[in-house]
């Protein structure tokens, strides 16, 4: 695997999304999907020279993008690990409650899904992957050999929401009692013919392989705890920044935000002697949720289901 990639990665949301963080000059911030740099670059152009950034990314295509961008930028700093992980990161470099803004831009970026060797795409035939970090955890075609069948169901029907996830799983069950699963094509044409009603204009495959890919990587539990980091990293009056890409993801998002800047609904009876506590928000929501323009998803039809959110942290 060469360090940089050929495929090029269109930022969606750019100018909006930096514009929602509100940059001063000699904030600290923090960019926890780094990809290939795209909002990271315009951050550090708005930047003065005491501002700084710190980039997070699992991939280490994007980490050798990032290092050659921090030899070039010293207010720029770029670690390989989850964004799940960014309160213990900010913990070790001192930073908790400090930082002016935090930017998720959830997803898997073009080259990853682009480059076949990387096992994400059902429309370039490539080894079945799916890791966003390949040294870590378990591939899609090792979890596929051995999963049970109601497991495999369970993550087509949840993660992908798709609705012929038992079908699927088990064609995939029986197919791979005859050949294990290696190649992404393979799959894709499995759960394929499996599928009786296709969507117009959505490929077959696209749910499962949408549901497996956020199942291996553990996405919408990284998604959690990167919220509640975040929110833990940021100084009173930092701003949160989310792009998703997918309704699972923008549900964990809006609850989230909005369970910070509304409260719990209250469920306790009415007849209990109990003086319930009274809510202080954390988070103020900031406008309306944003999607890509007209124009953008003319330009770039993957920033089609892209949803930003953006709140300010209170206290």
């Amino acid at each position: 695997m060469s360090p940089t990639s050929n495929y090029n990665h269109v930022t969606v949301l750019l100018d909006e999304a930096v514009a929602a963080l509100g940059v001063r000059p000699d904030g600290r911030y923090l960019d926890g999907t780094f990809g290939r740099g795209g909002h990271s670059r315009l951050l550090l152009r708005q930047l003065g020279p005491d501002g700084c950034l710190l980039g997070f990314d699992k991939d280490p295509l994007a980490i050798a993008t990032g290092q050659a961008l921090a030899a070039e930028d010293g207010r720029f700093v770029v670690v390989q690990r989850s964004f799940a992980e960014l309160g213990a990161e900010l913990e070790q470099r001192g930073w908790t409650g400090t930082l002016s803004g935090v930017l998720l831009d959830l997803g898997v970026s073009s080259p990853q899904l682009d480059d076949p060797e990387r096992g994400f795409s059902f429309l370039n035939d490539g080894p079945l992957d799916m890791r966003m970090d390949p040294s870590r955890g378990v591939s899609a075609a090792e979890w596929i050999a051995t999963a049970h069948e109601d497991d495999i169901s369970r993550v087509f029907r949840e993660y992908g929401e798709e609705r012929f996830a038992k079908r699927m799983a088990r064609a995939v069950v029986q197919r791979r009692a005859v050949q294990p699963f290696e190649r992404t094509a393979d799959l894709a044409q499995v759960i394929t013919v499996a599928n009786p009603a296709w969507e117009k204009g959505k490929n077959p495959a696209t749910r499962a392989f949408q549901g497996l890919r956020i199942f291996i990587n553990n996405e919408l539990g990284d998604l959690e705890a990167g919220l509640e980091a975040a929110l833990e990293g940021l100084d009173v009056g930092g701003r949160l920044v989310v792009i998703s890409f997918h309704s699972l993801e923008d549900r964990i998002v809006k609850q989230f935000m909005r369970r910070h800047a509304k409260g719990e609904a209250d469920t306790l009876p009415r007849d209990l002697p109990i003086i319930p506590e009274k809510f202080v928000p954390r988070l103020k929501l900031l406008g309306k949720p944003q999607y890509a323009s007209t124009e953008e998803v003319k330009a770039n039809p993957r920033s089609r289901s892209a949803v930003m959110r953006v709140a300010e942290k209170l206290r």
